[in-house]
């Protein structure tokens, strides 16, 4: 097939290759022809806009990079631009993905939209991404309604780069193991806001918390998974409604230290699940968590197969939660200059309803059994020149805790530490619970 006369020797366009982007000829076949074409030696395989009905996998060959039209990830409405219409891999997780992506491969500048799925009766799908090998990037790219965003291994892998990523995932967003070099996550934002649009038939702009969709996310979706990460770096990252935001995870290959700035989470039920780390552990900067759907939101939560550190340096708790972090850890905790505040009582509004008198739903700030913001019963903990923003309980020191040092913090009426562990912790120059 002759290249488009536009085209130079390493750069293809889809259309020279049949590719009709009419959303009604399947478009599989001949955007594969491209990308072979240009695996040859390397090279682009443009996508002008249109919508490109792709009932198959793409698999994109070393070198080459498959290129839509946007410079930046775009609104949820109009659709217009590079529009890939997925209906491959449904009810079949484990089929390939929409694209797959090895060495020196890229996946920019496009939408995804699964035409079949709908958000009243969620349908499992592959992923839209599997990435393995090294150097490989997506970026500027926007999924309406993926089921699986986008998975890096579990087969080797170093490296990654998954920039300027928006949209809604149902299921899993971003999953990540066997990376042995450092990748790179950066200005991820997941939202059910971008299937809200009549015109992919969304959820219809229903407010937020009281739609089927969100609903279903905060039941399913896990944001961001991290087996295996060796130095990840992730930065400027949000999800809105999920089970999960962020889940650290022990696989087979091992488990992940790494550096989180600037990530936040809202309308969770778990804001951070942390299961297993490599012992180097998290740092987490700049982070800001509203754990505030389901019956028992926890901002934080450390289970006791984790044994590498978690660290937080300035970071903001707050929302309707019961409590703001949980360890259970074998590790480290470290909690420094962050500000804490968890105010409900009960299930969340969305699993009550919106006519539960609001007295049913929240703790008034000054009650005795509200349970503490940060509770502590294994490994070792230091909580330091932080702020509690409600009174009743702040700290609990549980029995099994190893060590502590609580020093120098306040609170709206002091902090209230219970210290079940005796002279095992160091408490001093706290402002006195009232």
């Amino acid at each position: 097939m002759a290249q488009s006369p536009t085209a130079g020797k390493d750069h293809f366009e889809a259309a020279a290759f049949d590719a009709k982007a009419d959303g009604k000829s399947d478009d599989t076949a001949a955007i594969q022809k491209a990308l072979d074409a240009a695996g040859k030696q390397g090279g682009v395989v443009r996508l002008p806009a249109g919508h490109y009905l792709v009932a198959g996998s793409l698999k994109i060959p070393v070198g080459v990079a498959l290129v839509g039209s946007h410079q930046a990830p775009v609104a949820r409405e109009p659709l217009v631009g590079t529009v890939i219409l997925a209906t491959g891999g449904r009810d079949n997780e484990d089929a390939p993905a929409l694209f797959e992506l090895g060495n020196s491969s890229a996946v920019i500048g496009l939408t995804v939209f699964y035409p079949d799925q709908k958000p009243d009766h969620v349908r499992p799908y592959a992923w839209t991404f599997h990435l393995q090998g090294s150097d490989n990037t997506v970026e500027n790219v926007i999924l309406i309604n993926a089921y699986n965003g986008i998975k890096i291994g579990p087969e080797y892998n170093q490296r990654h780069r998954i920039r300027s990523v928006v949209g809604c995932v149902l299921r899993r967003g971003i999953w990540v193991d066997n990376c042995y070099d450092i990748g790179r996550i950066e200005n991820v934002h997941w939202s059910s806001d971008w299937w809200s649009s009549k015109q992919v038939g969304g959820w219809d702009n229903t407010p937020v918390g009281g739609g089927r969709l969100d609903e279903y996310l905060w039941k399913h979706l896990v944001g961001f998974t991290f087996g295996r990460a060796d130095w990840e770096y992730v930065t400027n990252t949000y999800i809105l409604s999920a089970k999960i935001g962020y889940h650290f995870i022990g696989t087979k290959n091992g488990a992940m230290m790494g550096q989180l700035s600037g990530i936040a989470v809202d309308g969770c039920q778990r804001c951070i699940v942390v299961d297993g780390l490599f012992s180097p552990g998290l740092l987490i900067t700049n982070g800001q968590f509203s754990a505030n759907w389901g019956e028992n939101p926890i901002s934080v939560v450390i289970n006791p197969t984790c044994t590498g550190q978690v660290r937080f340096q300035n970071c903001a708790f707050f929302g309707p939660a019961t409590q703001n972090v949980v360890s259970h850890g074998q590790g480290f905790v470290s909690l420094s200059n962050c500000w804490f505040r968890a105010d409900q009582l009960g299930p969340c509004p969305i699993a009550l309803g919106a006519s539960a008198p609001p007295e049913s739903r929240w703790f008034k700030a000054d009650r005795p059994d509200h349970p503490p913001l940060i509770e502590a019963d294994n490994g070792k903990i230091q909580i330091e020149g932080c702020t509690f923003a409600v009174p009743g309980p702040s700290i609990l020191l549980g029995k099994g805790l190893k060590h502590a040092i609580v020093t120098g913090n306040n609170g709206v009426k002091g902090v209230t530490i219970t210290n079940q562990i005796g002279d095992r912790a160091i408490i001093a120059n706290n402002e006195p619970g009232q």
